[in-house]
């Protein structure tokens, strides 16, 4: 393995759990956010190339992570088109609290740039300009997606509470 390769299969050891948690916030499944986490390590293996600074190594790999999420919601939206399942809704009510079943819809109810941004300002404690870094978008569109993904989850939520 060259130098290079040893440099960047250690930064993805170091990412691997961060990896875990941001990708089970963004599928809400733990199978299938490891699934994801292997595929990006792969992915980020693949294009190892492409990565010209060490110090933008945990956005870039981010960026490989949430495009691999992003896919497996768009598949998974699609099999459900298909096929929908109702021993999958049943076990996850089984699985979660109320409340963590009323955030699960609201989560549901975005598509993934929505849910990303979400998750990465509220769950990972990310600024406006650190988003749009890692996502490579600009700001003012990271605005604009959090501020729609809020307004849509509170509609979720104030219809879960039953309240108009």
């Amino acid at each position: 393995m060259t130098d290079r390769g040893q440099l960047v299969a250690g930064l993805i050891d170091g990412r691997v759990a961060e990896g875990y948690r941001l990708a089970r916030a963004i599928l809400l499944d733990d199978d299938e956010a490891e699934d994801a986490v292997q595929d990006a390590c792969l992915n980020a293996w693949l294009k190892r190339s492409s990565l010209r600074e060490r110090d933008r190594f945990d956005a870039w790999f981010d960026r490989i992570l949430v495009n691999v999420c992003r896919d497996r919601l768009r598949r998974r939206k699609r099999l459900r088109e298909i096929t929908p399942t109702l021993e999958s809704r049943a076990l996850l009510a089984e699985q979660v609290s109320a409340v963590d079943q009323s955030l699960d819809t609201g989560f549901e109810a975005l598509d993934a740039d929505h849910r990303v941004v979400v998750l990465m300002r509220f769950w990972q404690d990310r600024t406006i300009d650190d988003i749009a870094a890692r996502l490579d978008i600009p700001t003012g569109t990271v605005k604009s997606r959090l501020h729609y993904a809020l307004r849509t989850m509170r509609a979720h939520l104030e219809a879960s509470d039953g309240r108009p």
